[in-house]
């Protein structure tokens, strides 16, 4: 069954169901210049009903989620055919609309909604959470390698020079070897994860001192809330590495959180001291960090990228509530 208060799926119903609007009018319309005015008599009627029903199936999301698929299936019909009739009904006594003619629109409205179900139902499929777990598996392991090979050679670094601050950096780095080996697919809380930061954070002040400072911004912000595992590490890392690493002075990476309604904001931001090569080299966790979110949020997450003229900003913004995986 669908989430249906999650923005992915509110809008696959309206385009969906648009396109069949905009299908129908093609047919009925006796040639293509009517076919729009067509087109805006149907969705005249279809927008109002489609957003009542999309208001009544977030509402009882989380009992259609309780019930069998099968179950849950036929209250979205019947929830559909009964919102149709009742709004038929109410226009034909306003005389919007012509007299007759109900049992086509709940049939019509309980036929789209089974279309709809079915693709939902096969997506969910294609995406399933065997699926869905490998392919994180599979993202988190293109992380792990490069992210525990710095790790360690900053550790290996210190063991000569400064035998005792290795021995701590070494705890720092199993404590980081065991949140990398952690199940992908288990959301951790805010606080782990800047916990898992700091750490690696201290990691490269030890190898880098006093060339790279650390500006940490955190406003109001629940840091019991689960968040995507190695959200932050791979963006700091890439921030060291193409930030602060080439500029002979060093620099600051600042790192922002603050929670704006439902949204959880995340910016990290360094200096640039090259930014053709700086963007380049992001890519990858970029675009790793963009499909995680994909497969955890669907289009309620989004990552920005913001690139000025001494500065490069990552920006994360996700629901502050829970999400399953696909299913």
């Amino acid at each position: 069954m669908p989430d249906w208060r999650n923005f992915g799926v509110m809008l696959r119903v309206l385009l969906g169901i648009n396109a069949l609007a905009a299908l129908a009018a093609l047919v009925q319309s006796a040639d293509i210049a009517g076919w729009m005015g067509q087109y805006i008599e149907l969705a005249a009627v279809v927008e109002p009903l489609l957003l009542l029903c999309l208001g009544a199936l977030s509402l009882s999301r989380d009992i259609l989620w309780r019930l069998p698929l099968r179950v849950g299936q036929a209250c979205v019909l019947a929830l559909a055919g009964g919102v149709s009739a009742a709004f038929f009904l109410y226009a034909r006594s306003m005389g919007l609309v012509e007299s007759g003619g109900v049992l086509r629109a709940m049939l019509l409205a309980v036929a789209m909604t089974a279309l709809l179900l079915t693709y939902f139902e096969l997506r969910s499929r294609a995406f399933s959470p065997a699926q869905a777990e490998a392919r994180l598996a599979a993202l988190n392991a293109r992380i792990r390698p490069h992210f525990l090979f710095n790790s360690l050679n900053a550790v290996l670094s210190l063991i000569r020079a400064r035998p005792q601050e290795a021995e701590a950096a070494l705890e720092s780095l199993s404590d980081l070897f065991r949140a990398a080996m952690r199940d992908p697919c288990e959301l951790v809380s805010l606080a782990d994860e800047i916990a898992l930061a700091k750490q690696y954070l201290e990691l490269e002040n030890l190898r880098l001192g006093e060339r790279l400072s650390v500006d940490w911004q955190i406003g109001d912000v629940s840091l019991a809330l689960p968040i995507p595992p190695l959200m932050l590490q791979p963006l700091l890392e890439n921030a060291v590495y193409h930030g602060i690493e080439p500029a002979q002075e060093g620099g600051t990476v600042r790192i922002g959180i603050e929670q704006k309604g439902d949204e959880l904001r995340i910016a990290i931001a360094n200096p640039t001291a090259g930014q053709a090569q700086h963007a380049a080299g992001n890519q990858m966790a970029v675009a790793n960090i963009r499909e995680r979110l994909a497969l955890y949020y669907d289009l309620e997450a989004r990552l920005e990228i913001e690139v000025g003229d001494n500065c490069y900003e990552v920006r994360i913004i996700l629901p502050c509530q829970r999400h399953p995986l696909p299913h």
